[in-house]
């Protein structure tokens, strides 16, 4: 019997292939801080620790798991925080920051947004993630799996693709594949545009993706758009430059407040 017991409503399907296991704890480089999101049965946790030592936190919002963490690994002490990562304070940690870990399928995608929002202090995320999800962020233009997180996170992050691991590797199985990415931040430190209205426009563009540009945007924007660039593309023909003029375009004929 497992020391945690794998609960379906946090979606946890914990790491058991060894070998990917040191993969992914050999593709963290580091920072001032390492988060592990997720520990679960500390898989990881175990060769982080190795290689980070007092900069590793460990988020994690499973009490069984936490008082497991707790027995398992006393060092961690007042580094391993019990609760839910969508509501730490990441203020509270110093410096730098790596971010790794298992995510849970079901909010993957929430955490991916809350990397957006620490982009100036994240400068490394190793995560495992739904396959689907995985290549999506991963996809540059051009790609049909190319979408809003693809854009959003490219604009600060080069995204590798690393490796794909079968149900089979975890436990329980899931039903579907994963696949692990890293991603590195990179000098962007301004995107020319306000990034609110940059995710704006990249949602209203990718939310009727089969549309070209002059047709969806001035609908899920609310405002007449007479004059934008790109108006007779589709959105996935579209990278950050692109996105970032489009963005500037709309920007000038936004209602004066």
């Amino acid at each position: 019997m497992p020391p945690v017991h794998p609960k379906k409503r946090m979606g946890q399907h914990f790491l058991t292939d060894t070998e990917a296991i040191a993969s992914i704890v050999r593709a963290v480089q580091g920072a001032d801080t390492v988060v592990e999101i997720g520990p679960g049965m500390g898989v990881l946790t175990r060769g982080l620790l190795e290689r980070f030592g007092s900069r590793l936190h460990c988020l994690e919002v499973d009490r069984e798991a936490v008082a497991y963490l707790r027995r398992e690994f006393p060092s961690l002490g007042s580094n391993l925080h019990e609760g839910d990562c969508l509501r730490f304070d990441f203020s509270t940690l110093p410096g730098s920051m790596a971010w790794a870990g298992n995510l849970p399928y079901n909010i993957s995608s929430q955490i991916l947004f809350q990397l957006l929002d620490q982009r100036d202090r994240v400068a490394e995320a190793v995560f495992m993630l739904q396959r689907e999800v995985a290549t999506r962020i991963a996809e540059g233009a051009g790609s049909r799996d190319y979408g809003i997180l693809s854009v959003l996170l490219q604009a600060w992050y080069s995204v590798e693709y690393l490796f794909t691991l079968s149900p089979e590797a975890f436990n329980p199985p899931p039903a579907v594949y994963s696949g692990v990415v890293r991603l590195t931040r990179n000098s962007t430190t301004a995107l020319g545009c306000d990034f609110s209205l940059f995710t704006r426009v990249v949602k209203g563009a990718f939310n009727q993706r089969r549309k070209m540009l002059r047709k969806s945007l001035p609908g899920a924007l609310g405002i007449p758009l007479p004059e934008i660039p790109y108006a007779d593309k589709r959105p996935e023909q579209l990278g950050v430059p692109e996105f970032v003029a489009l963005t500037c375009a709309v920007a000038e004929q936004l209602p004066k407040q």
